[in-house]
């Protein structure tokens, strides 16, 4: 392995480490017993939280049972579109845990926590139609990541008062990251705590913070994992996923370490590729039934995708942007949610992933899943009710590639008054008119919303929004879009003859290029 660590703080010898060890342990028991204050323990299951988790269980273990007095919750997120394997290694340790602390009498509180079922990854790409996460439009992690545990966090706090959140983040691991950790010291309001940056009446400690990537290593090499799981077999892990499957044996702290491997969401499109899971196939001919796994993620990975989505945003109107084209600017719609072509082209790729992995897996892996019953569910909700798709294709295309029939949670969603026939009919008497079809399903299916409700209060309102956001052609709405921009700029630049002619072209119908009414016979018949 030729990448080497960067060297932001001087090299430490092992006697020097473990005399850190050692004022970390007492730090901590200090901590722990000056208030009753709970630590909350961000875990992930690599190697720097796997360090502090362990720091603090074997401080508290040190520690006489009347002085235990307070809780201590480890709090893993599970996104539901980790890297396989990742994600067994963390629920395998979360379970240990759980039996070993209550041995132990230990007031170690392990959690796994997921996103709401709205909110997960497949949610809001297939379900809603969100574009495959990019640096600009980065929906993804505060949905899978950073919500469960805030919400956990808080109800800590709700019940406490107070928390102390604990993390593995080190200042070597970047200079970024370094920057930002020093000036959060500044604002420290107790020895080794500072406020957290976004969570109220929240203290962050990060005991390792000075720790470089080798002395991490080196402490869980050394150090027998005190809740039963193994971290010579962390250590595997990095090193099947580095792309030299190469990583030294750490006999001191000169010993250049394999921290660089990174485990992430499979689907992530944030970077260039998952090259972690692209290590492991490759080390390791026994993962190759992975592969689909990269094979959705590259198809997913497009950057310029705007003929895969709708020409107006999730809500339903057009925006318009200023776009730079070979030096050229090009005033264009932004492009919104993917249509329902590609959505249900995804749902398809997705479950023929999950057919083939499963049918290649090893025995203890065949419970994988890469998409939940109730995230089928839900999106099969968001399509009938939010998009008004009511010929309610997810069921035939979960039989179509499964083979088997897709079983709702939900009682009663299977049966409406529209259905696949309604549909179409009226496909094909609106024939290549998408936006035709699109405002008279959404009017049909809005009629059918409210003909079981008791009072119909909305109805109208609801109705118009159908108009307001489907009667225009594309073509039509892109012009509406461009005269509404028009005029907003002239009444900014306070040009007057420019107003009254953007007013003439939107209150003067009769100047525009007259449209044939056409009636239902001859929309059918011609």
């Amino acid at each position: 392995m030729t990448n080497i660590q960067t060297t932001l703080f001087p090299p430490r010898t092992v006697p020097e480490l473990i005399k850190d060890i050692k004022r970390l342990t007492e730090e901590i028991q200090e901590l722990y017993c000056a208030d009753n204050i709970p630590l909350v323990i961000g875990y992930s299951g690599g190697k720097d939280s796997s360090a502090i988790v362990q720091l603090i269980w074997n401080a508290i273990s040190e520690l006489p049972l009347e002085k235990r007095h307070k809780k201590i919750y480890v709090i893993t997120t599970d996104t539901l579109v980790e890297n396989p394997f990742v994600s067994a290694w963390v629920n395998k340790s979360i379970e240990r845990m759980k039996k070993q602390a209550k041995e132990e009498q230990l007031p170690i509180e392990p959690h796994l926590l997921t996103p709401e079922v709205s909110q997960t990854y497949w949610t809001g790409l297939i379900g809603k139609g969100y574009p495959a996460p990019r640096h600009t439009f980065r929906w993804c992690t505060p949905r899978l990541k950073i919500d469960p545990s805030n919400r956990f966090i808080r109800n800590v706090v709700r019940a406490n008062n107070e928390a102390i959140v604990v993390l593995g983040t080190r200042k070597t691991e970047s200079q970024n990251r370094e920057a930002i950790m020093t000036k959060r010291e500044q604002g420290r309001v107790r020895d080794r705590l500072c406020k957290h940056p976004h969570l109220p009446s929240s203290l962050l400690y990060t005991p390792i913070e000075d720790w470089r990537t080798d002395e991490v290593w080196l402490y869980l090499m050394q150090w027998e994992n005190p809740w039963g799981h193994s971290n010579k077999d962390l250590f595997a892990m990095y090193r099947g996923a580095t792309a030299d499957n190469e990583c030294p044996l750490v006999i001191d702290t000169s010993t250049p370490s394999c921290g660089s491997s990174r485990f992430g969401c499979w689907v992530c499109t944030l970077v260039d590729s998952d090259k972690s899971l692209a290590a492991m196939i490759q080390n390791d001919e026994e993962k190759e039934w992975l592969q689909p796994l990269i094979d959705v993620r590259k198809e997913l990975d497009i950057q310029n995708d705007r003929e895969k989505r709708d020409f107006r945003r999730i809500w339903g109107t057009v925006h318009l942007f200023e776009r730079n084209i070979d030096g050229q600017t090009s005033i264009e719609p932004v492009p919104g949610p993917y249509t329902k072509y590609w959505r249900e082209h995804w749902l398809r790729l997705v479950l023929e992933a999950q057919v083939k992995v499963k049918k290649n897996a090893p025995d203890d892996m065949k419970d994988i899943t890469l998409i939940t019953q109730e995230e089928l569910s839900e999106i099969r909700r968001i399509w009938l009710e939010e998009k008004h798709e009511f010929d309610d294709s997810l069921p035939r295309i979960y039989e179509e590639v499964t083979g088997e029939p897709f079983i709702d949670s939900r009682p009663g969603v299977g049966h409406s008054l529209l259905g696949s026939d309604e549909w179409d009919i009226l496909s094909e008497v609106c024939g290549e008119d998408t936006m035709h079809l699109e405002l008279m399903a959404r009017l049909l299916d809005t009629e059918r919303q409210f003909y079981t409700k008791s009072r119909r209060v909305g109805i109208y309102g609801d109705l118009e929004k159908c108009f307001e956001t489907s009667s225009r052609s594309q073509n039509d709405a892109i012009d509406n879009a461009h005269q509404k921009r028009n005029l907003k700029n002239a009444i900014a630049k306070e040009d007057i003859n420019q107003v009254k002619r953007e007013l003439k072209k939107t209150l003067n119908p009769e100047d525009r290029q007259p449209q044939q009414q056409l009636s239902w016979g001859k929309i059918k018949f011609g």
